[in-house]
C-alpha cells in the first residue's frame, strides 16, 4: 500500500492507492475510478443489489461528529446467494456535486481489497470544524463486478474541540445574575440579535447546560429529526460527570432562522441531575444548591459565505429572570407548573425583557477546569409518539373511595374526588394533558406502577395508586390553570416519571379533555425481535422490551420511579447483551463506560475499582463489589462482539488494566477476587459472596485476553491467558471438593458470607456456582463436568428427593423447576443449560410459572420487568418498599438466550459483529411452543430465523445476510431429510455439510434466503 496526493480543483487531497492481487482466481483490479477505467464492470441490475445503511459513528447521517477520524460502516443487501465484499471504495466530497461527479476532494480511499464494512476509519487531511461533508462506498463483489447504486449520505461535524474555548466564539458559561441556588423558580434566559442582509444558507446551535435545557429559537421549541417527521428530546444535555466531561448537542434550526430578520435564542434551565439529590456524594454536588448554566453558540452562514454568530456571555445582551410558571422541578420530585405565569413571546422576538435581571459568568471553568466540553456521542433521550399510551380506563372515586364509577374522556372532576387512569403499559415518561377549568385552580397528578388492594403492604385505599415504593421521591406533576376557556395542555419537561398509573385530584371543579402517557428513552431505534405462538411468553418478551425502553434512558439505569433512578452497572453489565439485540444501543453502551471510566477516576476504590454506580456518586462505598465493578469489562466485551468493532476496547484499555491490576495487587498470588458486596443479588438461593469474586475475577481475565487478541496486543493476551488458568486452578482447589470413596464432586459455595444487606446463609452447590463454574470451566475433568451438570439439573428439578437431601436448603420452600439464581446468575441461568445438553430444562423454566419464575410476574399482571422475584402477589401483597421497583429490567436477561437458542440467532465469538454466526434454533421440548420468529439488524444487515412445528415435520426460515456465513445447526434425523424444496440441503449450491451429530445436522452457509424442511423422527 503507498499513500500519494491528489490535486483536485487546487485543493491537495490524500489517496490511499491499493495495490491488489488476486483472490481466489478472480482477478482484482487496481484502484480508479467509480465505475470508471480500472474498475470491474457493474452487476447486473436484475441481481437486486445494493449497498445501503451508511453510517458514521454508527450513526445516519449525524450532526456534531467530534471524532477526528471517524468510524464509516454500510451494508450489502442482496438477494443472490454466496454474495460478498471484496473490495470496497470510499469517497468523501465537499459538496454533493463533487461527490455526484466521483470526485472525493476531502478523501479517496482507493481501491481497498477488503470484506470489511464496519468501523472503516477516516484517512485523510484533517476534518475542518462544523463541516458537512458528503460521502458514499463503492462496493465490488466476490466476481470483482462493482454493485449498482452506490448511495450517499453525509455527516457533519461538531467543534472537535473538548477544552470549551475552541470553537465557541467566546461562548461562556452564564448562570441568572443575583439568584441563589434551590430558589423557586427555573431561569429563563434570552437574548436576540439582528440577522444581516442575504439568503441564510444554514444555521446550527450548539448547546449545553449545567442541568438540563428546553432551547427555543425564534419562539420554537428547538426538536430533532425522528422517522419521518420530528420530536422533543427531554433532559437534554443527559448526565455525566460534571467534574470531568460536559455534553453537548448539535441542531439544525435553519428552518427557524431562514426568512427571519432577527434570531432569538432563548432556554429555560431546570435542575436536572446536575442540582439535585440524585448525585449526593458527587464532587460536583452542594448541600446548598448549585447555580445551573447554559452555554450556547448559534452558527449563521449566507448564502454569499459570510457567518455570524450568538454565543452565551456575560453583558447587557442576555437578560434573565426566575418569575415564569415553571416553578419547580427535580429528578425525584416531579415538577411544578403555574399557567398563571406564563410570559407570552418570550422565547419570540421583540420581546421587552428590560426589567429582567442580567446574567454572569458561571464559576464552573474555575472550579473544575480539567472537565471537557465534549459532544454527546449517540441518539439523545427523546419522546417517541409512536410508542405513546392513552388510557385504557378510568375510574373516578369519591366519599373516600367507598364509592366509584368508570368514566372516559372527557371527565369532569371535582374536588374531593379522584381520577385513576390506567395506561395499561408501566413506562418511563411525562404525561401529557388537557384541562379546563378556573384560574388558580390546582390539578394534582401523582403517578405510580401498581394499584393498591386489599393485600399486605398496600398503602391507601383499593383501587387508588400505590406510591410507597417510591420511597422519597415525591415524583408529582402539579398544573395550576389559567383559565383559559379554549383549554389547557401540558407536558413536563424538566423532570420524568415511571408510571403505569395516575391519580388526578383537584381544587375546583376541572375537565379534563385528554392524557397520554409520553414515552421517552435513549432506545430509539428497535433491531431485534423474538416472537412465539405463546401469550405469556410475548408478554414476557414485551416486559424486558419495555423495561430498557423505560431504563435506557441518556444512561442505563436500574430503575425509573423510585429516589434511586441511577446507572448501578451490575444491572448493566448482565443485560448489555440483550440490550444491544433488542436496540441500535452501540454508542449509548460505548458512552457509559466512558462516564464509567471516568468514575473509576474520581470516586473508584484506589482510583482503580470501577464504580457501583455512574455517572456521580449516590450509594457508593469504598468497598470490593465483584460483578458490578467488572462492567468496566464486561460492557467493552460485549459492544464489540455485537458491533465489531473494537473502538470502545482501545478507549477502555488503560481503565481495564488498572482495575485488573489492582485486583492482582490485592490478592496477589492467591489468585483470589477482590470481594463481592453484593454477590448474587436477590437470589432465592445464597451463594457465597466471595466465590463469586473468584468466579468475576476469572471472568473478567478471559474477556481481557479475548479483547488483547482482537486489538493485537499479543503479549498482554498471553498474560491475561496466564492469569485466568491461574485463577482456574486456585477456585478448583478451593471449592471444588471430591470425596475419596464415592468420587462424588461438591461445590463448596458455602465458604464465605452471603451478601452483607440481605443476609441469609450459603448453601453448597447453588444454582449460580454451577452455571458459572460449567459457563467457565472450572474443573478438571470431563467426568467433574457430568457430575456438576447432574448437581444443576437436581437442583432446578427441586423434587421430593432432592428436597429430602438437602432439608436445611431455601430450595425446600419452593416446587419443582423453579430457578433459585439473583442477578449475577440470571444471565447465564438458560444459556448453560442450552450449552450442556439441558434446553429441556431450560424450556421448562421458562414456562414456569410459579415464584420464583419469569411468567410469575407475567401471571400477576406485570409489563415490565420486576426487581424482585416477589415483587407482588395477589396472595401475599406488595414486596419490601425499601428496595422494590416494578421496573428493573435484570431478569429480562432471559431474553438474550430468546434471540440465541429459542430463535437461534447466535453470534460467534471468533467472527464478532456477526460476519459469521450461528443460526441454532433448540426446540421446545414441551411442546408448548410451536412457532418463533426471530430476527436481528446485524451490522452486515438483517438476520432472520423462524421455526414452525406441525406433526414430525419442522420448517425453518433464515436469512444469512450478504457479506457473511452462518452455520447452520437443525434437528434432524437424517440428513437427507432436510430438503430446501426437494433438495437436500446438502447439495444446495454453495452450501457445505458439516456431518449429523446427536440428532442435529450442520452446515456452512453462504449469504441468503433459506426455505427448510427436516423430518424430526
Amino acid at each position: 500500500m503507498t499513500d500519494g496526493v491528489d490535486s483536485t480543483n487546487g485543493r491537495t487531497v490524500r489517496r490511499r492507492t491499493v495495490l491488489t492481487t488476486t483472490l481466489g482466481a478472480v482477478p482484482v483490479a487496481m484502484a480508479g475510478g467509480m465505475g470508471g477505467a480500472g474498475a470491474a464492470s457493474a452487476a447486473p441490475a436484475a441481481d437486486r443489489t445494493a449497498v445501503e445503511g451508511l453510517t458514521v459513528e454508527h450513526r445516519t447521517n449525524p450532526l456534531g461528529v467530534d471524532a477526528t477520524r471517524p468510524r464509516f460502516g454500510w451494508r450489502t443487501a442482496s438477494a443472490t446467494r454466496g454474495r460478498r465484499q471484496t473490495a470496497y471504495r470510499i469517497l468523501v466530497a465537499s459538496s454533493p456535486d463533487r461527490l455526484a461527479r466521483g470526485q472525493g476532494d476531502v478523501w479517496d480511499s482507493g481501491r481497498v481489497t477488503s470484506a470489511r464494512s464496519v468501523a472503516v476509519r477516516y484517512d485523510g487531511d484533517d476534518l475542518r470544524p462544523s463541516t458537512r461533508y458528503h460521502w458514499t462506498v463503492r462496493v465490488w463483489d466476490e466476481n470483482g463486478r462493482a454493485l449498482p447504486g452506490t448511495p450517499t449520505a453525509h455527516f457533519e461535524t461538531g467543534l472537535l474541540s473538548t477544552d470549551g474555548v475552541t470553537g465557541w466564539d467566546g461562548a461562556r458559561w452564564i448562570t441568572m445574575a443575583g439568584k441563589a441556588p434551590n430558589s423557586e423558580g427555573a431561569p429563563l434566559l434570552r437574548t436576540e440579535a439582528a440577522l444581516r442582509r442575504g439568503r441564510v444558507r444554514e444555521a446550527r446551535l450548539y448547546v449545553s447546560a449545567l442541568g438540563v435545557y428546553d432551547a427555543y429559537v425564534n419562539g420554537h421549541r428547538v426538536a430533532v429529526p425522528q422517522g419521518s417527521g420530528t420530536t422533543l428530546e427531554l433532559l437534554a444535555p443527559g448526565w455525566t460527570n460534571y467534574d470531568a466531561r460536559v455534553s453537548y448537542l448539535t441542531y439544525d434550526v435553519t428552518s427557524l432562522i431562514a426568512g427571519e430578520r432577527q434570531a432569538t435564542l432563548a432556554a429555560v434551565l431546570g435542575n436536572g441531575w446536575y442540582n439535585s439529590r440524585v448525585s449526593e456524594g458527587s464532587s460536583y454536588y452542594s448541600a446548598d444548591g448549585d447555580r445551573l448554566a447554559l452555554k450556547a453558540r448559534l452558527l449563521i452562514r449566507y448564502a454569499d459565505g459570510s457567518t455570524q454568530t450568538v454565543v452565551t456571555a456575560p453583558g447587557d445582551d442576555w437578560k434573565a429572570t426566575d418569575t415564569g410558571p415553571y416553578r419547580a422541578d427535580d429528578i425525584y420530585d416531579g415538577q411544578t407548573y403555574d399557567a398563571r405565569e406564563e410570559i407570552p413571546g418570550w422565547t419570540a422576538g421583540g420581546f421587552d425583557a428590560s426589567a429582567w435581571s442580567g446574567v454572569e459568568e458561571h464559576d464552573f471553568t474555575t472550579r473544575f477546569p480539567d472537565s471537557r466540553l465534549a459532544a454527546y456521542p449517540g441518539e439523545s433521550a427523546r419522546l417517541m409518539p409512536e410508542w405513546d399510551r392513552e388510557p385504557e380506563s378510568i375510574t373516578v372515586y369519591g366519599d373516600a373511595f367507598r364509592e366509584s364509577r368508570t368514566a372516559t374522556l372527557p371527565v369532569t372532576l371535582r374536588p374531593g374526588e379522584t381520577a385513576v387512569i390506567d395506561l395499561g403499559q408501566n413506562l418511563v415518561g411525562v404525561p401529557r394533558y388537557t384541562l379546563s377549568g378556573p384560574e388558580g385552580t390546582q390539578v394534582v397528578f401523582k403517578p405510580g406502577e401498581m394499584l393498591n388492594d386489599t393485600s399486605q403492604g398496600a398503602d391507601g385505599p383499593e383501587g387508588s395508586v400505590y406510591r410507597a415504593n417510591l420511597r422519597a421521591a415525591k415524583a408529582t406533576s402539579t398544573y395550576t390553570l389559567k383559565g383559559d376557556p379554549q383549554g389547557e395542555t401540558h407536558q413536563d419537561s424538566l423532570t420524568f416519571y415511571g408510571f403505569r398509573y395516575v391519580s388526578v385530584t383537584t381544587t375546583d371543579t376541572v375537565t379534563l379533555t385528554g392524557f397520554t402517557g409520553r414515552v421517552a428513552t435513549s432506545a430509539i431505534h428497535d433491531i431485534g425481535t423474538v416472537e412465539t405462538d405463546d401469550a405469556d411468553i410475548n408478554q414476557l418478551i414485551s416486559n424486558v422490551r419495555w423495561g430498557q425502553r423505560g431504563n435506557y434512558l441518556w444512561v442505563p439505569t436500574d430503575c425509573p420511579q423510585r429516589d434511586e433512578r441511577l446507572g448501578w452497572t451490575g444491572d448493566t453489565q448482565l443485560f448489555s447483551n440483550t440490550g444491544l439485540y433488542n436496540a441500535d444501543t452501540v454508542n449509548f453502551l460505548s458512552h457509559f463506560e466512558e462516564s464509567l471510566i471516568d468514575s473509576q477516576r474520581i470516586y473508584g476504590l484506589d482510583g482503580a475499582q470501577f464504580t457501583w454506580v455512574a455517572p456521580g456518586s449516590r450509594y457508593n462505598q469504598p468497598i470490593p463489589a465483584s460483578g458490578w465493578a467488572d462492567c468496566g469489562v464486561v460492557v467493552p466485551w460485549t459492544v464489540w462482539q455485537m458491533s465489531g468493532d473494537t473502538t470502545v476496547i482501545d478507549r477502555s484499555w488503560a481503565a481495564m488494566t488498572k482495575y485488573l491490576d489492582w485486583i492482582h495487587r490485592r490478592t496477589g498470588d492467591t489468585y483470589a477476587g477482590q470481594g463481592a458486596i453484593f454477590g448474587d443479588w436477590l437470589a432465592f438461593q445464597d451463594t457465597s459472596t466471595q466465590l463469586i469474586s473468584d468466579i468475576y475475577y476469572g471472568h473478567s481475565a478471559r474477556l481481557m485476553a479475548d479483547m488483547a487478541h482482537a486489538t493485537g496486543r499479543t503479549a498482554e493476551a498471553g498474560t491475561y491467558e496466564e492469569l485466568f488458568s491461574r485463577i482456574k486452578r486456585a477456585f478448583v482447589t478451593k471449592y471444588l471438593a471430591t470425596d475419596a470413596t464415592t468420587g462424588q464432586v461438591t461445590v463448596r459455595s458455602s465458604l464465605g458470607k452471603a451478601p452483607e444487606w440481605l443476609g441469609g446463609t450459603p448453601e453448597d452447590d447453588s444454582q449460580t456456582a454451577l452455571l458459572w463454574i460449567l459457563k467457565l470451566g472450572f474443573y478438571d475433568t470431563e467426568a467433574q463436568r457430568r457430575q456438576l451438570v447432574t448437581l444443576l439439573a437436581d437442583n432446578i428439578g427441586n423434587d421430593e428427593a432432592y428436597k429430602a437431601a438437602h432439608p436445611d436448603s431455601t430450595r425446600v420452600r419452593y416446587g419443582e423447576n423453579t430457578l433459585a439464581v439473583g442477578f449475577l446468575g440470571v444471565n447465564v441461568l438458560a444459556p448453560v443449560l442450552t450449552d450442556e445438553g439441558r434446553a429441556d430444562l431450560a424450556y421448562a423454566l421458562l414456562h414456569q410459572d410459579a415464584m420464583p419464575s419469569w411468567l410469575y410476574s407475567v401471571r400477576n399482571g406485570a409489563t415490565t420487568i420486576w426487581e424482585r422475584w416477589n415483587s407482588y402477589s395477589k396472595e401475599d401483597g406488595f414486596g419490601p418498599v425499601e428496595m422494590n421497583s416494578f421496573n428493573h429490567y435484570s431478569y429480562g436477561a432471559i431474553m438474550e438466550w430468546m434471540y440465541e437458542s429459542m430463535a437461534g440467532i447466535a453470534k460467534d465469538p471468533a467472527h464478532p459483529g456477526f460476519k459469521h454466526f450461528f443460526l441454532r434454533p433448540h426446540l421446545d421440548p414441551t411442546g408448548k411452543i410451536t412457532r418463533v420468529s426471530g430476527s436481528h439488524l446485524s451490522p452486515y444487515g438483517e438476520i432472520v430465523s423462524e421455526w414452525t412445528v406441525q406433526d414430525r415435520e419442522l420448517t425453518y426460515r433464515a436469512a444469512v445476510p450478504a457479506n457473511s456465513t452462518a452455520t447452520l445447526r437443525i434437528p434432524a434425523t437424517d440428513p437427507a431429510t432436510v430438503r430446501e424444496g426437494r433438495t437436500p440441503l446438502s447439495r444446495a449450491p454453495g452450501v457445505e455439510f458439516l456431518g449429523l451429530e446427536d440428532g442435529v445436522a450442520s452446515y456452512r452457509l453462504p449469504s441468503g434466503r433459506y426455505e427448510i424442511t427436516s423430518a424430526r423422527g
